[in-house]
């Protein structure tokens, strides 16, 4: 089992939706010998299910992870490069005979592109292959980029397999051609754990994030529960949980 497996395991467990299904199965487990915790168990899987799976506490959960408001075109102006983080890929596509993109990766490539073509910065292009499929992430996005929007990125980094990957194998790239300022595209609530990242290898980072999050309640079907919010908490608590392990990896580094 390698690294990145065994941490992506330990991950699911902690996070929703495994975590809840395993305190409730915990919870009938123990109905019989200990029916007062089975029962706490079971009432809480039951409200953090329901609370999670509500837009408005998955809003407030992403919102939670925002350090920045939308990239200014002043900011632009002073930066060498875009750096465009993949967010995944749906692998062997039927109707693309092949590996793309998948929603959060197109979401993020779709503001680079805008960001290119508003400053007429040179695109680097970040991923490998940490989740399956026959093509790297960042050469998917790289086939993207040409034959749907004719842009060749300057740069393409395909071995990276976690955010702190992208920015340790990318940073080679740019500092041979001598990038010290880069524009970070990705959703707005991964910038939290990524941008630290990239200043770690002595970049100085705008953050250029794209989908931030709405956390208003402005209707009753904000408390309802839905899969999209529960794909957002989920979102949330993922970005957290990887928060701390990499303030753990540096302390024990």
């Amino acid at each position: 089992m390698t690294a990145w497996l065994a941490t992506n395991l330990v991950a699911a467990a902690l996070l929703p939706p495994l975590v809840l299904v395993i305190l409730l199965t915990a919870g009938l487990l123990l109905q019989t010998r200990r029916p007062g915790l089975g029962k706490m168990l079971i009432a809480l899987a039951t409200i953090a299910l329901f609370a999670l799976s509500t837009p408005w506490v998955g809003g407030l959960l992403l919102k939670s992870l925002e350090i920045s408001g939308p990239v200014r075109p002043t900011d632009l102006e002073t930066a060498d490069a875009i750096v465009l983080l993949a967010g995944g890929s749906y692998s062997a596509a039927t109707e693309y005979a092949g590996d793309t993109p998948n929603a959060v990766s197109l979401e993020r490539l779709r503001y680079a592109v805008r960001l290119h073509r508003a400053s007429g910065l040179p695109i680097l292009v970040t991923g490998g292959i940490p989740g399956g499929g026959s093509l790297a992430e960042g050469r998917v996005l790289q086939q993207v980029l040409h034959d749907e929007y004719a842009i060749v990125p300057r740069w393409v980094e395909d071995a990276a397999r976690t955010t702190w990957d992208n920015a340790h194998l990318s940073a080679p790239l740019l500092q041979q051609a001598g990038v010290q300022r880069i524009a970070l595209v990705s959703h707005a609530w991964h910038l939290r754990r990524a941008v630290p990242l990239f200043e770690l290898q002595g970049f100085d980072v705008v953050p250029a994030g794209t989908r931030f999050a709405r956390s208003g309640l402005d209707s009753v079907f904000d408390l309802l529960p839905t899969p999209a919010g529960l794909r957002d908490s989920s979102f949330a608590l993922h970005e957290w949980l990887g928060i701390l392990w990499y303030k753990l990896r540096s302390i024990f580094a």
